[in-house]
């Protein structure tokens, strides 16, 4: 190389030295007559081919990169490389569930998510408004009832356009997108095994790991037999009747919310409190108005037995619980039971010790660096599974298409994972953006915090009159920092289209000074954001 001469150089694992690269400079001036920028030195440090280069190392591999993993994230990250000119190739597979469940290309949020979720959320608001609508003048005599098969199959239709979609989108990226499952063999080669068993070897340079997450079961007798999760619910062939939803997450808070709203008898299990990571006063409160409107909460108990009793669709099943806090154990029978008790990264059978990458064995989560980048220089991750980031399909839609420009565009931006804001799709939404209380002390102290709130009623609420003063909101300033506004909490109707301009706003830094010189627009919930009072004592509940 470099006009017949070796030339044998030491690359740093922090990054070239300014002696370094005016060697290579000058060497490529004398030699090649060819002025390299700078800039192009350090990217070809940064994506391995310049430590290729110079070890006299020119192997070829069958695609730049390949994604692991057919999500939102990994989808973003694979055509945006194929747009700029790689060659990209996305393996995805899903391993049915205990039930047999399955579905196509897109991810959780596509399938089994966000999509479906926010769809039969809004079929359960719709039976809301029909019970408001009397009140405004509506009358109709008929009685009104909801077909589960209906609202499924639509859902569901739905989902396959975007199934289709997606393939094609990937056609037209020019992205070879296989259905099979992935497995390392050596740091640059995996094994891809389809649903025939069928194995295919491939090669890359790079590597996405996007595999996201699947739900969790308990352990206990009877859980995957005669349990279902998340993943079967949303393609359920049948109404699951009266359900018991284990766990208190925002999964278990949202299915449960919907189920109540189709007219179905909802009990929810509580280990220990609502919503953990969210602002706790916002949990409780979310909890509380849906056991006003009848679901009914069973806390401070674990499940230790799920037995059936009769099968159908559906059929019945007998649960044993036990206290937390007594030896106490309790019997109930539901004709479904959803598990909904956290979720586990897909990482444990992917060859991820194989090529020597990084996981925390609780959880198999992936530690990165702040350019998603894994301990094995060319194995990078996005979305779910990486350790102590968001799970939130945005996010890793941002991650991935970042990480392709900054690999393959010269970009050096990064995904920014602060004050994202997000929402939880309860009975009564509940939306956030920033710190909860809890964290907000424990990081500035009480002392050092002014916190604003306000209670409303929203005026579609008034004329049926329901709910009055259970909508609320809260905001939380750094009075060390000219009041700036580091959380945000809302909880009412329409959470989600509340919370996103407030997120562009504490993006750009806004302080309560600037909120209470901006005209709110009237009449709406929205216009809350302005009008906040000051809390001179609150207390963490």
């Amino acid at each position: 190389m470099f006009g017949h001469y070796n030339v044998f150089v030491h690359v740093s694992q922090s990054g070239p030295s300014r002696s370094y690269l005016t060697l290579l400079d000058l060497l490529c001036k004398h030699y090649c007559h060819t002025v390299i920028q700078l800039s192009a030195y350090v990217q070809a440090h940064k994506d391995g081919s310049l430590q290729h280069l110079l070890s006299g190392e020119n192997e070829a591999y069958d695609y730049d990169l390949i994604v692991i993993g057919g999500g939102s994230g990994g989808l973003a990250c694979s055509k945006e490389a194929a747009a700029l000119g790689k060659k990209v190739m996305v393996l995805d597979y899903v391993v049915p569930t205990p039930k047999g469940t399955t579905w196509g290309l897109g991810g959780t949020c596509v399938n089994v998510g966000c999509i479906p979720k926010k769809l039969m959320h809004q079929t359960a608001l719709l039976g809301t408004a029909l019970q408001d609508a009397r009140k405004f003048g509506w009358e109709f005599d008929e009685t009104v009832k909801h077909n589960w098969d209906t609202m499924k199959t639509a859902v569901n239709s739905y989902i396959g356009s975007l199934n289709w979609g997606y393939r094609v989108a990937l056609r037209d990226k020019n992205v070879n997108y296989v259905n099979a499952y992935a497995e390392f063999l050596e740091p640059h080669k995996i094994k891809a095994v389809n649903k025939r068993g069928k194995e295919t070897f491939y090669t890359a340079d790079k590597f996405v790991l996007a595999t996201g997450e699947r739900p969790r079961y308990l352990g206990i007798p009877g859980d995957k037999e005669y349990c279902i999760t998340s993943d079967d619910l949303f393609s359920l062939p049948y109404c699951p009747g009266k359900t018991l939803l284990i766990g208190a997450s925002y999964v278990s808070l949202e299915c449960g919310g919907f189920l109540a709203g189709l007219g179905l008898d909802v009990t929810i299990m509580v280990r220990s409190i609502l919503l953990r990571g969210f602002d706790q006063d916002m949990a409780n409160r979310a909890g509380a108005h849906m056991e006003e409107h009848g679901i009914k909460f069973l806390r401070k108990y674990v499940p230790i037995k799920v037995e059936e009793l009769e099968a159908g669709t559906p059929g019945r099943l007998k649960v044993t619980a036990k206290s937390t806090e007594t030896d106490e154990i309790i019997e109930g029978e539901y004709n479904t039971v959803l598990i909904a008790v956290g979720r586990d990264a897909c990482t444990d059978k992917i060859g991820l010790d194989k090529v020597g990458v990084k996981v925390n064995p609780k959880n198999g989560k992936v530690p990165v660096n702040d350019e998603e980048q894994t301990n094995v220089p060319h194995i990078f991750a996005i979305g779910d599974i990486l350790e102590g980031k968001w799970e939130l399909t945005p996010v890793a839609i941002q991650a991935g298409k970042l990480l392709a420009r900054r690999l393959y565009g010269g970009s050096n931006v990064k995904c920014d994972y602060i004050n994202v804001p997000t929402t939880v799709f309860t009975p009564l939404e509940y939306g956030s953006c920033g710190l909860p209380e809890e964290k907000a002390i424990e990081l500035y102290g009480t002392e050092n915090l002014e916190i604003f709130h306000s209670l409303l009623w929203p005026l579609e609420f008034t004329v049926p009159s329901r709910d009055n003063n259970q909508c609320y909101a809260k905001l939380i300033c750094n009075k060390l920092d000219n009041d700036r506004v580091i959380g945000f909490h809302y909880l009412g109707p329409n959470a989600g289209e509340v919370t996103q301009g407030f997120g562009v706003a504490m993006k750009c830094g806004v302080t309560k000074e600037q909120l209470d010189g901006t005209i709110g627009i009237h009449p709406t919930c929205a216009e809350v954001t302005i009008t906040f009072y000051r809390i001179l004592q609150h207390f963490v509940g």
